[in-house]
């Protein structure tokens, strides 16, 4: 089968890519997975890259360039598997060019998305059209959550229920665990000048409007005066949007101490180690459709406040694993109160804190298996073969 995506190691930005990281690796043993990503050469993938006379072109545009190269290179598979609007073209082109079913991943929906116009300017409407085109003639979709499911039904009207399965995403618990630094690896944690000697809350994630991450630093300002704030976000999708939070970021770190920012993408084990330390971990986001960050910093044994949002609350158990904390755009200030009351309220009982982080932990190596995963995703695309 062919596995298109965006990323693939060595370049993985976001939670995209992390799933089909895991997946490929443990579909390998049971099918024959070739790899078609965009980006930097790989010995262990095909790489396609954007027409160079498109090299001026809206980022849209160069994108949908690859893709037809993509597709192109599909020839001789059973089944093709895209992931997000970025390789959802190549897989439907492909899925018709040669005759064999093409399966969708929903990572995310850009009608749900309306701040991309900020990035993709009239690209948004072009990456549109292809999320609409490719969910529409999919064979089958999908879902990370259910709340994901109901989105993509929502959204797009006209797609079969039928044709929209829930697989969720998974979790390494070898990978991402409780405890100290590993083998040789350095101390982040000791290099920022975090005392890990007081409560610490944790944020991972990039600088985009459905993180949440305006909404964090408000709240931030309402935290436990004795509570750390090691901020882990990059990668910001527009200028703008990273000066705001360079703004908010300067004028929170003027009212309190015990702010850090962490700016450039941490290698694995370095963020294991914050999340790991941290005595909450955060996730404000106001778009999810599932979250696999929840899902690490569970498996790390530390307890989420996290907003109610899409496939959030089908991770993190209220009251048992975390806490969650009702968004609303319309009260986008009551979202915020209550998120620093929901961080305190951990912060002030340890022994809550320790306990929901066990059960976290408990609960993705029970219910979100990669194995597993891979397992359901192969069983649909025997199901598509034999149909």
């Amino acid at each position: 089968m062919a596995m298109m995506t965006r990323e693939y190691p060595p370049e993985v930005y976001g939670g995209a890519g992390v799933h089909v990281t895991e997946l490929v690796s443990k579909l390998r043993p049971l099918c024959d997975v070739t790899v078609h990503c965009m980006g930097v050469p790989r010995p262990d993938a095909v790489v396609h890259e954007a027409d160079p006379m498109l090299y001026a072109a809206n980022s849209a545009l160069q994108m949908m360039s690859a893709q037809l190269r993509m597709a192109d290179a599909a020839d001789g598979t059973d089944v093709v598997h895209s992931h997000t609007w970025y390789t959802g073209l190549a897989g439907h082109l492909a899925g018709n060019l040669y005759g064999v079913p093409h399966v969708l991943t929903a990572h995310s929906l850009e009608p749900r998305r309306p701040w991309k116009a900020e990035q993709l300017g009239g690209g948004y409407r072009l990456s549109s059209w292809s999320e609409r085109n490719a969910m529409e003639y999919a064979d089958a979709v999908i879902a990370v959550s259910e709340g994901m499911r109901r989105d993509v039904l929502d959204a797009y009207p006209t797609v079969d229920p039928a044709r929209v399965h829930v697989v969720h995403n998974g979790i390494d618990p070898r990978a991402w665990h409780p405890g100290e630094p590993s083998g040789d690896a350095g101390d982040i944690l000791t290099e920022l000048g975090v005392d890990t000697g007081r409560p610490i809350v944790a944020f991972v994630g990039r600088i985009t409007r459905q993180k949440g991450v305006s909404h964090l630093l408000a709240a931030a300002a309402d935290f436990d005066p004795a509570a750390q704030l090691v901020l882990c976000a990059g990668a910001p999708d527009t200028p703008q949007l990273e000066a705001e939070v360079v703004s908010a970021v300067a004028k929170l770190s003027d009212t309190r101490g015990g702010v850090f920012w962490v700016r450039q993408m941490l290698p694995t084990e370095q963020v294991r180690q914050i999340l790991a330390a941290a005595t909450v971990f955060v996730c404000p986001s106001v778009y999810e459709p599932l979250g696999i960050v929840n899902l690490e910093a569970m498996a790390c044994g530390t307890a989420v406040v996290a907003s109610d949002v899409g496939g959030i609350p089908e991770v993190v158990a209220d009251g048992h694993t975390g806490s969650l904390v009702h968004y609303d755009s319309a009260h986008q200030e009551d979202f915020e109160h209550d998120l620093a009351a929901a961080v305190n309220a951990v912060v002030a009982d340890p022994a809550r804190a320790a306990a929901m982080g066990a059960d976290g932990r408990a609960r993705v190596v029970t219910e979100f298996d990669w194995a597993r995963i891979a397992d359901q995703t192969l069983g649909l695309y025997e199901q598509l073969r034999k149909s």
